[in-house]
This record gives C-alpha cells, structure tokens and sequence, in this order.
C-alpha cells in the first residue's frame, strides 16, 4: 500500500510539471527571446501605442456594457424557472464553441449592411462595419456568455432563505438585488468579470471578420500583432509581452479582490 501510494503521489507531481511547463513556457519565451530594450524600443513604433490604446478603451467599454445588462439577466436565469429556460441558458453559452470566424460572419449577417438588422441600424445612424463601435460589439458578441455563466453560477450558490428574509423585511425585490444578491455574489461577479475582460482582450477572428483592421480605428493589439508577426517579429514579441504583462496584472487584481472579498465575508 505504501509503495502504492508513493507511486501515485509521484504520478500527481509529474502531471503538475508537466501541465506547468507546458503552459508557462511560450510565455516565458516571449520575454526572453528578445531584450526588455528591444521590446521597448518596439513599443514607440507606428501603430503599436494606438493599438494598445485602443484595446483597452474598446475592452473596458465592452466589459462595462456586459455586466450592466448581463447581471440583471443572469439573476433572471437563477431565480426564475420557466419553460424553455434551458434553451434560453444553451443560446446564451452557443458563441462560447463558436470559431471566431462564425461569429464575424454572424455579426455580418445580422447588423451588416444588408443584414438582417442592417437597415435598423442604419437608420439609428449607426455605423458598426469597419468602425470602432464594431470592434465593441464584437467583444460583447464573444465575452458576454464568460459573464453571464459565471454570475449565473454566483446567483444560483446565493442561500434563498437570505432572499426569502430581504423580501419578508419589506425590501423591494430591487432592493434585495442590489443589497443581498449582489454583495453575497461578489467573488463570483468579480470572477466572470475577468475571464471576460480576458477574453475579450484576446479577442482576433471575429473583430477582424466584422471591423476590420485598421490602424488607430478598429486594429487592437491582437491585429496589430498579426500584422507584424511576417516582417516585424520583434514588434510582435513586444506587444505580445505588453498584453502578457495586462492580463497577469488583471488575473492578479482579480485574485486580490476576491481574496479581500472572502476575508471579509468570514469575519
């Protein structure tokens, strides 16, 4: 039994080290295989500022758009039963194993030009193809359902009795969605909010399919590194590192805030 248990336990570490390697070596290579004076002198290039500056503007404004309307709508889905719920749950959750590819095409489809909503739009004064505002819709299309499954998750984890007693307290249902559902959903809140930041900072197929890529309007930094990666590999290296370098700055304020979150909750 003991030998046993000795093989297994060096089975586990083995899958870590081999998980671990695997995962955290290409990043690794990003910032060695090239100088940090390299990689900042890349940074001042045409076109790289502007890409990262508008991935954020475009991806923080996406992010926003989400979790104001996705919360209402993920508390819906956990507090209420009716029919055809499940189908509404698996629409929501489609684009999660859409191709970025189908999802361009679809958001075509549906708010280009001669789409199916394309005049509507149009007739808004809206212009979202090849445009900034399509570059924030794309977002929203492939991040949203990271949200809106994580929030769905937190609400539906909330102990009904604490619902129960808000709404016997003569609180509104407003009132106990904004005093109880959400403070006690927090970490979980917090959560969806960064795998959808995240993915939205990663975001390439379907902005190129929808808005196109042009400088300094609709190129994010995942463009801009496609643009670069055939006759400038070392501005694709730096801007690779800078996204790197953002993502683990999310993860890590993310991981704090929950952190802080469940802390306060056990006092």
């Amino acid at each position: 039994m003991s030998g046993s248990r000795r093989w297994f336990g060096a089975a586990l570490f083995l899958a870590l080290a081999t998980v671990l390697t695997f995962l955290t070596l290409p990043i690794v290579a990003i910032f060695v295989d090239s100088s940090p004076a390299t990689l900042l002198a890349s940074l001042g290039e045409e076109g790289v500022l502007d890409a990262l500056r508008l991935s954020l503007l475009c991806t923080a404004t996406a992010v926003v758009v989400i979790v104001v309307v996705g919360t209402p709508a993920a508390y819906l889905l956990a507090t209420r039963r009716f029919r055809g719920r499940s189908t509404i749950v698996t629409l929501i959750e489609l684009p999660l194993v859409l191709p970025p590819a189908v999802a361009g095409i679809g958001l075509l489809a549906a708010l280009g030009p001669n789409g199916l909503l394309g005049g509507w739009v149009t007739d808004l004064g809206l212009e979202l193809v090849l445009s900034t505002a399509g570059v924030i819709v794309a977002l929203i299309f492939v991040s949203a359902p990271f949200y809106l499954r994580q929030a769905q998750s937190a609400f539906e984890a909330v102990d009904a009795t604490w619902l129960d007693a808000s709404r016997t307290l003569g609180a509104s249902e407003a009132r106990t969605f904004f005093a109880v559902a959400i403070p006690t959903s927090s970490v979980g809140l917090v959560s969806g909010v960064a795998l959808a930041w995240g993915r939205a900072l990663g975001e390439f197929g379907a902005t190129l399919m929808f808005a196109g890529s042009f400088r300094g309007v609709t190129q994010t930094a995942p463009l801009a590194i496609y643009e670069r990666f055939a006759n400038n590999f070392t501005s694709a290296l730096a801007l690779s590192a800078v996204l790197v370098a953002v993502s683990a700055a999310l993860l890590l304020t993310i991981k704090l805030l929950t952190g802080t979150a469940w802390l306060n909750a056990a006092r």
